[in-house]
């Protein structure tokens, strides 16, 4: 017999041994230099997200550097970060899917740039939708979606 499928709000709540900062040394990934690195945990990015009220935005770049300096890192994983604001905006979908209210709102998340990211529930549609509920314009460039003047919108996160 197979194992039950976590659903997104038991995933986010597993915090699998997180968060834990390890030392880096440049030799393996010479972009993020030397120094320390932090993986956090789910629950913190979710946190972070929930931040950003109506009409402002945040972005993965800025809940990285919380991150790293409430850990007292030199940075946090840009690929952790990512998977889990993208665990953090389907733990919310799937919590207003059962009638919660206060909910994460992910579309205020954006990637490097102020760009979309697709795979949040609803994909581009819905984001755009959300953001333009919220008073942004998004702009396509090439395949790719991005809100307009985000940088004037960016909400003042708290470590």
């Amino acid at each position: 017999m197979s194992a039950r499928k976590k659903t997104w709000r038991e995933k986010l709540a597993d915090n699998r041994g997180f968060p834990k900062v390890s030392k880096i040394d440049g030799s393996k990934s010479p972009r993020w230099g030397k120094g320390t690195f932090i993986i956090a945990a789910p629950v913190e990015v979710d946190s972070l997200m929930r931040q950003a009220p109506p009409g402002q935005l945040t972005t993965i770049d800025e809940i990285r550097s919380v991150l790293a300096r409430r850990h007292g890192a030199t940075i946090a994983c840009p690929v952790t970060t990512g998977i889990f604001a993208w665990i953090a905006a389907h733990a919310a979908a799937e919590g207003g899917a059962a009638g919660e209210t206060a909910t994460t709102p992910y579309w205020r998340t954006l990637k490097s740039k102020g760009e979309l990211n697709p795979k949040y529930p609803g994909g581009i549609p819905s984001l755009t939708r959300k953001l333009a509920e919220e008073g942004h314009t998004v702009v396509q460039k090439g395949k790719r979606f991005f809100v307009a003047g985000f940088e004037k919108h960016l909400a003042r996160l708290e470590p």
